[in-house]
This record gives structure tokens, sequence and C-alpha cells, in this order.
């Protein structure tokens, strides 16, 4: 037995302001058996697991990398054991591993948590202002129609700093994500050429997702990158790709079916992402 959840524009417009209440959504869920097909259109964000599981240290998934494609050619999220960090670009998926190096993936990887959909650009702007990563969020804020709907995002440019992130992988009993972060491997890029890639979701996606913005870089020659901690944008081609559907895949394991999910745990997540 699989369980998806499928938010539509109609759940989308609703202010869901708690996790609980995004919840209630699994009643209206569609559950479905042969999992291999979900039936969905491209201008859907697919996403494996949910961000509180991996704070909670749920790092192992059923999701092949060869089934994820099939839901997107652009995306980010992790490998099991929490082996790095995930980028696809153009279907291509690379694994940013603690070396700071790029590695292309087999299709027979899986991962716990992953969220990607088949980009396709509604909207096309220039930035040819030096901003950091504060302003960098300012700046697409400024571009974007509303704040309630969904955003895959592609920044293709010139940045005269990127510092990134990866997580070594991690042995069972498996520690929380914030304690995982400790041993995080910095890597750090001057005047580089590259992509930052990754997605904006609303704030009533917390528990969810990471809510606002959440990239991953790589650069141009596809060797190097990792999790965006700061960055400092010279010029860049910005790519955005509006998207009102949300599909949610649970894994089927023990440990995420016994993990307490109830928590409030924004602080925590914010720890996480912005560890430096």
């Amino acid at each position: 037995m699989c369980y998806g959840i499928y938010l539509t524009e109609l759940l989308l417009k609703e202010k869901v302001k708690t996790f609980h209440l995004l919840l209630i959504a699994l009643y209206l869920a569609v559950a479905l058996t042969g999992c291999s097909h979900y039936n969905l259109n491209r201008d859907v964000i697919f996403q494996t697991s949910t961000i509180n599981a991996l704070l909670e240290g749920i790092y192992d998934g059923d999701v092949t990398f060869d089934r994820l494609k099939k839901y997107g050619d652009f995306g980010i999220g992790t490998f099991n054991n929490l082996d790095g960090e995930m980028l696809e670009l153009e279907g291509n998926v690379y694994q940013m591993r603690v070396d700071g190096k790029a590695y292309r993936v087999p299709d027979s990887m899986k991962t716990p948590f992953a969220v990607v959909t088949f980009f396709e650009a509604d909207k096309r702007v220039i930035l040819n202002k030096k901003v950091d990563y504060k302003g960098l969020n300012e700046f697409l804020d400024g571009v974007t129609p509303s704040k309630n709907i969904f955003y895959a995002v592609k920044i293709d440019g010139t940045f005269s700093y990127i510092k990134a992130r990866s997580v070594p992988s991690q042995k069972k009993p498996y520690p929380k994500l914030v304690d995982a972060v400790k041993k995080q491997a910095i890597v750090e890029f001057r005047n580089v050429k590259g992509t930052l890639a990754g997605f904006y979701l609303p704030e009533y996606m917390k528990g969810i997702n990471v809510t606002g913005y959440h990239f991953h870089f790589i650069t141009k020659d596809r060797t190097a990158g990792g999790h965006t901690l700061a960055c400092q944008v010279e010029d860049a081609t910005v790519a955005i790709d509006y998207t009102n559907g949300f599909y949610m895949v649970l894994p089927e394991g023990e440990g995420f079916f016994r993990v307490d999910l109830g928590k409030e745990k924004q602080r925590e997540l914010e720890e996480v992402e912005y560890a430096k």
C-alpha cells in the first residue's frame, strides 16, 4: 500500500496555518496500490517524506532515483543514510559529498527526502545587480505574484562567493538532523559560474518542507557544490516555474510509522538550514 497526499490549487488557496491542519489532507488522500504510477501532470511538485521526518532522523527511504525521475527533471534532496546533498538538473542527478565534489548518481540509489518537478519556466528575469542571500530572496519576492503558491527556481550566473555544505553519511542508530549537521563539511567558492536550484514553499507548509527559499548549488562544469548557506550574486538569469500542485509520498518503513511528527520543530529546522 502507498499513501500519497495531493494538494490541488483549491487547497493551496486556503491559508492552512499549522502542520496538524495540513495533515487533515491525509484523510482526503489517494491511497494507491502499485506505487510506480501516480498519474500526475507535469505542473506538480512531487515530494518523498516530510522535512520533520528528516529532522527526526528518518534517513532510509524506498524511492529510487529511477522512479523519482518519472516525476521531475529538476529538484533537490538528500540520499539514504544522509549521504550528501542532492541536486537534479535536466534529468541528471548529482550527489555533492563532504569533499565538496559532485558525482553522477546511479538510478538504483534511494532517497529518504527529495522534492522534484518538471521545470518549465513561466517567467525569466535578469538579475544584474550585486546581492547577497537575503537580497536574492527579496529580489525573488519582488518578481513573483504571490506567497501562497509554490515556485521552482533556477538561477544561472556568476557568483563572487558561495558558501555551501554537505553532511557525511550517517550510521544507525541515526542521530537527529540537528546533531548530524554538527559534522557538516563547508566548501567555499569565489568568482565561480554555476547554478542555484531550489524551491519556494509557503508558510503553511511548515513541518512538510522547508518554507521560504531553499537552494542547492552546483558549478557550471557540474563538478562541485552543496547546500547553499550564503552567496553573493554578481549577475544572473533567473527562471521561475509557477506550480500549484503538490503530491507527497510517505515512507512505508517502521521508522516513519513510529516517529512523532506532531512536535513544533521550526526553530530546529532553521538551525539546520542555516548552520554556519
